[in-house]
């Protein structure tokens, strides 16, 4: 079945919780409601062969109404296609069911989603984080989460127990600098051999190669 024929089972069978589709360069998106996405995958898995959930991940949309989202990338090994559905979930209620009684292995794309952006899915049977200790404030895939990190204590139980410093950014490899040398020379990694490293030692103003 391709993804088109199954928009239409999809409007048959929903009505108005599939509220529009997309289509572009062949992809097909499903915006769908939140309080139907179980049924809907379920729908999905049994009645249109999309046997296979390739991925689950939470997005950020900033600044726009619904903030947040979760998106299911879906394939069906019968057709060889795929469709991807999209849940909208607003800053202030960022809650959606589990789709782990469909596909097992929604189990920890759906703990990343909780630990990275704090979206809670219902009825998961260990939503707890997966990346961050338990007891981490903040969610750091959130865009208003700054990217140096934020200061925070590590539990007694970690190895290395004590406060979590900020990430030094003064060179980083995500932030621009003015004035300051090349990523080739930043970065020891750059250098192709040891010979190279001596050159540009001994003669820091030559052009760089690039």
């Amino acid at each position: 079945m391709i993804p088109r024929e199954t928009v239409g089972k999809l409007r048959a069978r929903f009505g108005d919780a599939i509220q529009n589709h997309v289509e572009f360069r062949g992809e097909v998106t499903v915006s769908v409601a939140r309080e139907k996405i179980a049924g809907i995958c379920g729908f999905l898995k049994t009645e249109c062969g999309f046997d296979m959930l390739t991925d689950l991940a939470g997005v950020d949309n900033y600044g726009d109404d619904p903030r947040y989202e979760v998106d299911y990338l879906l394939y069906s090994f019968a057709h060889k296609s795929r469709l991807r559905l999209k849940v909208g979930l607003p800053e202030d209620d960022m809650v959606v069911d589990s789709v782990t009684s469909v596909w097992r292995g929604a189990d920890w794309h759906e703990r990343e989603a909780f630990d990275m952006f704090g979206i809670r899915f219902c009825g998961h049977p260990n939503l707890k984080r997966i990346l961050m200790w338990d007891g981490y404030p903040h969610h750091p895939l959130r865009k208003d989460f700054p990217l140096a990190g934020i200061p925070a204590e590590l539990p007694e139980t970690a190895i290395d127990a004590g406060k979590v410093e900020r990430a030094p950014m003064l060179g980083g490899p995500f932030v621009p600098t003015i004035g300051t040398r090349s990523s080739v020379l930043r970065e020891p990694r750059q250098v192709d051999t040891v010979v190279e490293n001596i050159e540009r030692l001994k003669n820091p103003k030559k052009k760089e190669q690039v």
